[in-house]
């Protein structure tokens, strides 16, 4: 299914409920211009699109064509249908959990309903969101071991001997899951002294080892997180997040 059409663009426009940036600029890593812009949606998508035959699951829009590295100054921008953003944010996915998180500021487009969402955030998140940060942590480690970013970014790899954006976005996967177990939330710029530490190392001031063992340290602290320390309760409150839905749905149906 394509993503990208002019019919699903206007199902986002129509529907979006909460719209926000979630990249670099987010996080506080960006660095002298060099980045382009993330932004995440939610939409409420039609009722013909739920019960019908048609569907709409995300719209994706970028300033570049397929397969060309986005730049300063480009926009990527994905808008999920908010029955699907749901279930991948019951599951704990990193960059999905976001919307919940970003300070007002960064927020492009907000409804009731979107607020409403933001001040529910203790019912969607759970232990199970350190499984999938520590997850994927691993997986970016290991392939930073196996040597298996060298295709992403050649000019990092050249000047600096590794991919050091590559490696900031895993030591920034860990820091957030650890705070978000720790505390049950996530803080937008992400704070010091971790923040100047990652700038750091993007900008080739720290050793590949640095960021392996910072990143490993960083597995270890979620796998005690998740066993039993954290706070947070074991799975998220899913009867909450059906009934939600149900009338979140119903609600934006009605007012259309």
């Amino acid at each position: 299914m394509k993503h990208d059409t002019p019919e699903f663009a206007a199902i986002a426009e129509r529907g979006t409920i909460l719209r926000c940036q979630v990249g670099s600029g987010l996080h506080g890593t960006a660095v002298d211009g060099q980045d382009d812009r993330d932004e995440m949606g939610l939409c409420v998508e039609p009722a013909e699109y739920v019960s019908g035959l048609r569907r709409f699951e995300q719209y994706v829009f970028r300033t570049q064509p397929e397969g060309v590295r986005s730049g300063p100054g480009d926009l990527d921008l994905i808008v999920y249908s908010l029955r699907k953003w749901m279930r991948l944010a019951l599951t704990g996915n990193p960059t999905v959990l976001l919307p919940l998180y970003v300070p007002d500021n960064e927020i492009v487009r907000i409804t009731e309903l979107g607020r409403e969402l933001r001040a529910n955030a203790a019912k969607i998140v759970s232990r199970q969101a350190g499984l999938r940060f520590a997850g994927y942590l691993r997986t970016q480690r290991q392939r930073m071991l196996d040597g298996a970013t060298k295709v992403n970014r050649p000019e990092l790899i050249e000047k600096y001997g590794f991919d050091t954006k590559y490696a900031m976005h895993m030591v920034r996967l860990g820091v957030q899951g650890v705070e978000l177990l720790e505390t049950g939330r996530m803080t937008l710029p992400i704070a010091e002294p971790w923040l100047s530490w990652l700038r750091e190392l993007r900008r080739g001031k720290h050793t590949q080892d640095e960021a392996l063992e910072a990143a490993a340290e960083l597995e270890d602290r979620l796998g005690r997180l998740v066993r039993g320390a954290s706070p947070l309760p074991d799975e998220p409150d899913r009867d909450w997040a059906d009934r939600w839905l149900v009338r979140a749905y119903a609600s934006a149906w009605q007012a259309a």
